[in-house]
């Protein structure tokens, strides 16, 4: 019997296309023309609560700096001219004046020819003094007497009033970023209260009955709110203020209200509802706003295509993606520049540096992609392998050092390309061990052993076969491999060159995994499940990607047959075990960490060695050698055996 779908169904099913896809520049144009993009004006706030800020006005000085002439040293105050030709074997002598002039307190006397005042370092010089002699160069007679051993010249050891500042000089300049050197500078001209740019201040809505906050409990289908925090974090970098109004279900009114709440503030960004679906109830309701309205929904740009652009009464509206990546590069693109021009930042020259692509890349003619990257380094040149892990990933950004731009009109860059990567942070920082190649939980754990010893660790999870080819480039100190050779049954030695050598690491048991309960699949026998496996077609399995040593196994296993899902190949244990307890999927195989995590029943299969192969010329490199001796230490085997690996004793 066909299935009769409803007509929300079908409504959701034709989808409202975008109304207008523009490219990237005609986007911007749109919306910079409806909006003033001077700075905000000033406002003044007390001294502890300007760093960070941009400074409004010209600072001048009201006062010297320092206010007096002072002492640079500890010694004695005098006139130059009775120190002339004082050597040790035949020193000036000088009668002493009866005070001591200490920091903040005015002198009493006079310094008068043949006579020497003892002051302190930062102590106001007296009248009449115009040098001083350090203690160091002095001794005092048994009668009192001061005996100076070096002839000094007029203005010596002083510092004179108005040297460091003078009064009426311009000493910091309006758009200026007030850090901890422009704030002593303020402190030491007495400036309490200071002139600074109003910083703007950013509504921020998250929508989707899928999104809940951090800290309540997950349900299938839902997914925590990541974009309001990387989106407030990112508006404080800017400047700016991040008023975060909460998430707001699919419910129409109550996201208006919150719109309407945020048109308070200087701007209002809502993330996700942006997609072409007829469900989209943010477009709805920012296109219900009074005018100019809309100026741009649908921008040709990869990832960030279903951007709405809107400006509301000269407030700007953005509507950003959903997905973590899209939401972050549309941000950075569309509304962080407003957020600079309003809070005073000058615009920074983006910092950028050549690298090569390791293999073929794929991009949608017709929109401007932006590829994240990863750097890593050989002798000769950097590599930019692709993030490839999508819009709807929240850790792209935290592991990418960069990303290049792909034309609109190129369908594909060739391996070995060379390629610009702008950087994402204000420089590239080596790191002491680059790691590509298959992720493992216990490889992780090494890792960060690793980081406590003070060592900077980058690692890029590409698959073994990945981390086979880089390694081989030579563009990684090691890479985590389990590669299986059909013929030999034997792990990873057979895939290795003369260039490469290998590092015993640990062992990992895999089995077949399946949920708790399920009736169909309750035996403790291998064999005896695959043969249910495979002639059960009620049951669903989840498949690994080609070339992983479980597909290997896996392949080895079904014999040619093809059961329910084998079309659906997931690139990690960690997914097979989440297709499995959402009930996506009723069995597959992991190891067996995996299956203790997600709480599935494990038959075990057989051992899989996963060992770490390293570029031979960059065996002995520190941290590759500090890693060694960690899989030689017995606290550390000791606490790989309780997270259920084995190691090679």
């Amino acid at each position: 019997m066909k299935p009769t779908p409803s007509r929300e169904t079908l409504d959701a099913a034709r989808q409202q296309q975008f109304l207008d896809v523009v490219d990237r520049n005609t986007a911007e144009a749109r919306f910079h023309a409806q909006l003033d993009l001077t700075p905000f004006e000033g406002e003044a706030v007390q001294l502890a609560e300007a760093r960070g800020r941009i400074l409004a006005e010209d600072v001048q000085a009201r006062v010297d700096v320092p206010a007096f002439d002072r002492s640079n040293v500890d010694g004695f105050a005098v006139q130059a001219e009775d120190t002339s030709g004082a050597m040790e074997e035949s020193p000036r002598v000088l009668a002493l004046n009866d005070e001591v002039v200490a920091p903040g307190n005015p002198p009493r006397s006079e310094v008068a020819p043949g006579t020497a005042t003892t002051i302190a370092t930062g102590a106001v010089i007296p009248r009449g003094a115009d040098s001083v002699v350090m203690v160091e160069h002095t001794r005092v007679s048994d009668e009192g007497q001061l005996l100076v051993e070096h002839a000094v010249a007029p203005g010596d050891r002083i510092t004179f009033a108005g040297t460091d500042i003078a009064l009426g000089e311009t000493v910091l300049r309006r758009g200026q970023l007030l850090t901890s050197r422009e704030i002593g500078v303020l402190a030491a001209i007495g400036q309490n209260l200071v002139p600074v740019t109003r910083q703007p201040r950013i509504a921020i809505i998250s929508t989707g009955d899928e999104i809940i906050p951090p800290g309540t409990s997950p349900r299938i289908g839902s997914v925590y709110d990541s974009n309001a925090h990387i989106l407030a974090s990112a508006v404080e970098e800017l400047g700016g203020v991040p008023v975060a109004l909460g998430v707001f279900g699919d419910d129409k009114k109550a996201i208006q209200e919150a719109v309407a709440t945020g048109l308070a503030c200087d701007m209002v960004v809502l993330s996700g509802g942006t997609s072409k679906g007829a469900g989209d109830l943010s477009y709805q309701v920012v296109s219900e706003l009074p005018g100019p309205g809309i100026v741009a929904h649908g921008v040709a740009l990869k990832p960030g295509k279903p951007i709405c652009l809107a400006v509301s009464d000269r407030t700007p509206v953005v509507i950003l993606p959903g997905f973590p990546t899209s939401a972050v590069f549309t941000f950075h693109e569309f509304v962080a520049p407003v957020i600079r021009a309003w809070a005073g930042r000058q615009e920074t020259t983006p910092q950028t540096v050549t690298a090569t692509l390791p293999m073929r890349v794929n991009s949608e003619r017709g929109r401007t992609e932006y590829m994240l990257v990863s750097l890593s380094a050989d002798e000769e040149q950097l590599s930019a392998y692709p993030m490839g892990k999508g819009s709807g990933s929240v850790t792209t950004f935290s592991g990418a050092d960069g990303f290049l731009t792909i034309d609109a009109q190129t369908e594909f860059l060739e391996g070995g390309s060379v390629v610009e990567v702008q950087l994402l942070g204000s420089g590239l920082e080596a790191a002491d061990l680059v790691v590509i190649g298959s992720h493992c939980v216990g490889l992780d754990y090494l890792l960060g052993r690793l980081q406590d010893q003070g060592f900077r660790v980058k690692s890029l999870y590409v698959g073994s076969n990945g981390g086979l080819a880089a390694a081989k480039r030579g563009e990684c100190d090691c890479g985590g491999i389990h590669l299986l050779d059909p013929e030999s049954g034997t792990y990873n030695l057979p895939f290795l060159d003369d260039s490469l050598t290998s590092v015993p690491g640990y062992t990992r048991m895999q089995g077949i995994v399946y949920r708790p309960g399920d009736a169909r699949m309750a035996c403790r026998d291998a064999e005896t499940f695959l043969s249910r496996a495979i002639g059960d077609r009620s049951l669903r399995m989840v498949n690994r990607n080609a070339g992983s040593g479980t597909r290997i196994l896996l392949d080895q296993l079904l014999k040619g047959e093809r059961p329910p899902g084998f079309a659906m190949q997931v690139r990690s244990h960690n997914a097979v075990g989440a297709a499995i307890t959402q009930e996506r999927a009723d069995w597959g195989l992991a190891i067996k960490p995996v299956a203790d995590d997600y709480g599935l029943e494990f038959l075990p299969l057989q051992a899989e060695q996963f060992d770490l192969v390293v570029p031979v010329s960059r065996h002995h490199r520190p941290a590759v050698t500090a890693l060694r001796e960690l899989l030689e230490r017995p606290d550390v085997k000791k606490d790989l055996k309780q997270m259920g690996f084995e190691t090679i004793d």
